[in-house]
This record gives structure tokens, sequence and C-alpha cells, in this order.
């Protein structure tokens, strides 16, 4: 089966959806946290999800964000942007546009740049832990 196809993408839209409220933890302090739900498909979200996978530092700030919570703003010489999907590179980042294709691209390209940031940082995306949102640490 070809990836990305609709069996496929369908698979991982389940997997995910069972990852709503998860979260990783990770080396050096650092943890991804991922949200994830299903929602009827708007002009803005017209894949039917409202998605939020995020890698935050030690202190709790996020580092990389894949999102689509709000509409990015146009740079100088871009028009609006109907959909909502972006991605901030960065803590200060406030977004720049995300070509959403599949679930299964969307999942490669967080992991993708996780591994980036991370690795300039000599660490590792090895999971050391994983809990749920609101769940305390024993």
């Amino acid at each position: 089966m070809k990836l990305g196809s609709p069996r496929t993408d369908d698979h991982t839209i389940e997997f995910l959806l069972a990852f709503d409220g998860r979260i990783h933890h990770l080396d050096g302090g650092y943890w991804m946290k991922f949200e994830i739900r299903r929602i009827a498909p708007t002009s803005e979200r017209p894949h039917g999800l409202r998605y939020s996978f995020t890698l935050h530092d030690k202190f709790g700030r996020r580092v990389i964000g894949f999102d689509n919570a709000h509409a990015v703003k146009p740079g100088r010489h871009s028009s609006p942007s109907r959909e909502h999907d972006h991605w901030h590179r960065t803590s200060d980042d406030p977004g720049r546009p995300y070509a959403f294709t599949t679930a299964d691209k969307l999942v490669d390209d967080f992991f993708t740049e996780c591994e980036r940031y991370l690795s300039e940082r000599g660490l590792s995306t090895i999971v050391i832990d994983e809990g749920e949102m609101g769940a305390r640490k024993p």
C-alpha cells in the first residue's frame, strides 16, 4: 500500500487520535506534547483535524510546534492563508504556513524538526518516560 493513501492515512489518524493528551519525556528535560481531535471539516481545517504537536524545553517553553490553532499572519509579500496549518521553528517564531497533505507526513515532519533541533544540542529523541497531560509524575 502506498504511503499517504487513504487507508494508510486513516490508520495514522486513528493512531494519532489515541495519542491525544500524551506527553513524551526526553533527555535534558525536553518533552513532546500531542493534542489532536477530529472535528467537522472547515475552510480553515479542511482535513477535519485540530492538532498541536509541540516540543518544549526544560523550562516549558515551546521550541518547535506544528498546529492549526490560528491563521498565520502573512508576510510582506504574501497573501493571507485561509487554512490554519502552520509550524513554529523556534520559540519566538510567530509561525509559517505548513502544507498539510497527510497525517503520515505531518508526523514525519514534526519528528524530523524535533530531531534536527535536539541533535543540534547533542540530545537524543529517545523517549525516557511517557505520561498524560494533567497527570503528575510519581
